[in-house]
């Protein structure tokens, strides 16, 4: 028998991904972003909260979707990767479920062009609706890790 995780879902486009509650530090609206020359192309910038630098990801573009425009439903999640706090883009985020981790199997290879890697799993929730378990904290590697902590300087 497994154990009930919170999990929040968020959206990319039309696919609904999950990360565990304990994971996120906040979610936050949209904000004005510093861009940061000489990054990588997924990078937006860094920007200020609370007094903290955070660098900024657009998870789109880590994953390699098209762009879209930032809307209202736009948010950024803050997860701590490492001793670093890193913010992800994504579509919207507003739902929290409680979800069985008997309900999550492992992912194949690639799922919705998302490399295994990055995947926890993905998880059935009743007949129809699928959730991909995303590990935010191995979305980056450590180079990229090493840059982004050379931005919060």
């Amino acid at each position: 028998m497994g154990e009930e995780i919170k999990v929040i879902v968020f959206k990319l486009g039309e696919e609904e991904y999950g990360v565990e509650v304990e994971k996120v530090q906040s979610i936050e609206r949209m904000v004005p972003i510093t861009r940061v020359p000489r990054t990588y192309d997924f990078v937006k910038g860094v920007f200020n909260m609370r007094g903290v630098v955070i660098p900024v990801i657009d998870l789109r573009g880590r994953f390699g979707l098209s762009e879209a425009e930032y809307t209202d439903q736009t948010r950024i999640i803050i997860v701590a990767v490492g001793e670093m706090q890193v913010g992800f883009i994504v579509d919207s985020a507003n739902d929290v479920i409680d979800l069985n981790t008997d309900n999550i199997e492992t992912p194949p290879e690639v799922v919705g062009g998302v490399k295994a890697k990055y995947l926890r799993g993905v998880a059935k929730i009743g007949e129809e609706r699928l959730l991909i378990m995303l590990n935010l904290s191995e979305v980056l590697n450590r180079s990229e890790m090493n840059q982004l902590e050379g931005l919060e300087d």
